[in-house]
């Protein structure tokens, strides 16, 4: 226990005869190591894009609530008659009939 302990702060397992297995090893988990962090660089990427894409989601909905508010309010019997009065038009003071078509039969 002592010696492997020894050999593993001296550095002699990557210099001995059998040490391209341990080399081997080594690459891998770095190579494994640079791929979890390119994933994780990845995650946290999509991660704000989600968050600005949510706040950019929440900006339109309120300009379109806001259009629509303001439609209903152009939309109002007087503000339409008010608008109407300024270009010289004003509602009918007789209300409308209605035409009957008999049919010929």
């Amino acid at each position: 226990m002592k010696k492997s302990i020894y050999s593993i702060l001296k550095g002699t397992f990557l210099i001995s005869d059998d040490s391209f297995k341990n080399w081997r090893v080594i690459l891998f988990i770095s190579a494994l190591a640079l791929v979890m962090i390119a994933s994780s660089h990845s995650a946290d990427k999509k991660v704000h894009e989600i968050a600005r894409l949510n706040n950019e989601v929440k900006e339109l909905r309120s300009a379109y609530i806001d259009g629509c508010s303001r439609l209903m309010d152009m939309r109002m019997e007087s503000n339409v008659s008010q608008k109407m009065a300024e270009r010289g038009l004003r509602p009918s003071e007789t209300p409308p009939q209605k035409i009957r078509v008999k049919s010929q039969k």
